[in-house]
């Protein structure tokens, strides 16, 4: 069995990743961690658990934690990972980061876009981008892994084939995505309060998302060559999900059966990317709870241009489900073990 720690084990994406795990074959959790709820029961903060995970959430003790855990799973806002990152290094322990704090290359982007000095950029070549469709080699022999973002792995898993294969140009990319409220986190705030956010929908981050850099890094490494994008998020009232529309110039003139094809190659064996049928659209509600990400296109042969949208759910596949798809090919399991239920529909 894998012993399995989590700290920040009381926000959404913490909790999410207790519900995961509970439900996987080789894991057991050893260590959960809580800033605001030390000495409670889990199940006492989400009484969904109960009956199934009742266990007492510790002081955030690093060095009890790589004591006790064969890998750790960092779910705390950006700039709290290095030192965790470090001491579990220096044990021997795996981590997945689902932080911002190793998503990023280069430092100095890393330090203009959250406003920090980086704790060790040392290390930053040894995190792996934690994409399997995309890096599953790599994570599979790493010890560290940066989970992406939530509409980074929307954006990019829709755009990759495209831009591997070079079928479409590399600037003028805009992407418009809607996410549930959930992605704002468990820290109540006003534009999360009921009465702000219901029946209205919300741009935020117009100017410039924190996001932005990380979806350019990963578009620029797959297309070999610098990507900049217009990205807008918006928040939608519902509690899970996000839908990607994500609109791009044809670089080269391909018919749509020779796009489809293309997507469903590259996604061969890749088994939470979902290519839908032709003029079947995704919706949130097909991947709401699970894992996957659907993901389908139409391309506008006489314009030159195609429109790609994705769904997935923020929590697993933009978060939680992920962290553990990593884990599970860091460990040498089959990616998908624990993680392969249908949606939640309706």
């Amino acid at each position: 069995m894998i012993r399995a720690g989590i700290i920040g084990a009381t926000g959404y994406t913490g909790a999410e990743l207790v519900r995961i795990l509970y439900g996987h074959p080789r894991v057991e959790i050893g260590f959960l961690s809580s800033r605001s709820f030390v000495g409670e029961d889990i199940s006492s903060v989400y009484p969904n658990l109960k009956g199934c995970v009742e266990k007492i959430c510790e002081e955030q003790d690093i060095d009890r934690a790589v004591e006790q855990c064969d890998v750790i799973f960092v779910a705390l806002p950006h700039g709290h990972s290095v030192p965790i990152v470090k001491r579990a290094l220096e044990a021997g322990v795996k981590v997945i980061d689902l932080g911002a704090d190793f998503r990023l290359k280069n430092p100095s982007v890393y330090e203009h876009w959250y406003g920090l000095e980086h704790g060790a950029p040392e290390l930053l070549h040894r995190a792996v981008y934690g994409l399997p469709e995309i890096y599953g080699k790599d994570i599979s022999e790493a010890s560290v892994v940066a989970n992406p973002g939530c509409y980074p792995t929307s954006i990019i898993l829709g755009l990759a084939p495209l831009l591997k294969y070079g079928v479409i140009k590399t600037e003028g990319i805009v992407a418009d995505s809607k996410s549930g409220v959930s992605g704002a986190g468990r820290t109540p705030s006003e534009k999360t309060h009921f009465v702000e956010c219901n029946e209205s929908v919300s741009a935020y981050g117009v100017s410039g998302h924190r996001h932005r850099p990380e979806i350019e890094q990963e578009l620029g490494n797959l297309g070999k060559t610098p990507v900049r994008i217009t990205f807008t998020p918006h928040l939608v009232p519902i509690t899970r999900g996000i839908l990607s529309t994500i609109y791009a110039e044809l670089a080269i003139d391909m018919a749509e059966d020779e796009i489809r094809k293309l997507y469903e190659n590259f996604y061969y064996q890749k088994p939470f990317v979902r290519i839908l049928p032709e003029g079947v659209f995704p919706r949130t509600r097909w991947v709401y709870g699970s894992n996957f990400c659907d993901i389908n296109f139409y391309a506008d042969r006489e314009a030159k241009r195609i429109t790609v949208v994705s769904a997935i759910d923020n929590l697993v596949k933009g978060a939680s489900g992920q962290a553990v798809q990593n884990m599970n090919l860091m460990f040498g399991l089959p990616e998908e073990e624990g993680l392969m239920v249908p949606g939640l529909c309706p």
